[in-house]
């Protein structure tokens, strides 16, 4: 059986009898690409959750005015940007911390954490780009693991192409740089190991 396209999921919606019906299979066939864009940005499982719960509430109470001109990934997309921008803000206000701080607690998350999963180089990677502040981290996210093009970024933050490529760029040479600084950090202590191995 073909899967139903949104379109159809759409006018299913539209009809009382087949409300319930439509919006289960949206969430069905959106929710992981969502799920792994949150995770990606919130990192905990259970705020990911959360996030994610709310997400399809508030597009439950908004579909009804969705423009059928737009792309509806898109602007599930867009609810999941915002929430999860919104979800860190809160964490940081409630914690009464800085970004830096908020930034330590979702690292020694990601070490922790068995869906962030990878060798050495991967979780570097993962944890470089959590140090990125979060619209720089949703632009990363966005078009470097779920591989998104400029365009269709544009319409999830609402901003233009060009300051997305900037944005990508910036972020680019932020974890390029962090990489680096790991990666001297594994040399050094890789070293007295290997002299320790030589004069024993």
């Amino acid at each position: 059986m073909e899967e139903a396209t949104d379109a159809e999921l759409l006018a299913l919606f539209r009809k009382k009898e087949s409300r319930s019906y439509a919006f289960n299979r949206i969430v069905e066939k959106h929710q992981r690409r969502l799920y792994a864009f949150i995770r990606r940005m919130v990192t905990d499982p259970e705020e990911t959750k959360d996030v994610l719960q709310d997400v399809f509430l508030k597009a439950w109470t908004g579909l009804d005015r969705f423009r059928e001109d737009a792309q509806l990934l898109s602007w599930l997309y867009r609810i999941a940007h915002n929430e999860s921008i919104s979800h860190l803000r809160r964490m940081r206000r409630g914690l009464f911390v800085s970004h830096a701080a908020v930034t330590e607690r979702l690292t020694a998350t990601l070490d922790s954490s068995e869906h962030f999963s990878g060798d050495a180089i991967q979780r570097q990677l993962q944890r470089a780009v959590m140090l990125l502040p979060p619209k720089q981290r949703a632009v990363f996210t966005m078009k470097y693991f779920q591989e998104m093009k400029y365009e269709d970024m544009s319409a999830v933050t609402g901003t233009s192409v060009g300051a997305l490529k900037s944005s990508y760029h910036i972020a680019v040479k932020k974890i390029e740089a962090q990489l680096g600084r790991a990666d001297q950090t594994i040399r050094r202590n890789d070293r007295p190991m290997q002299q320790e191995d030589e004069t024993s």
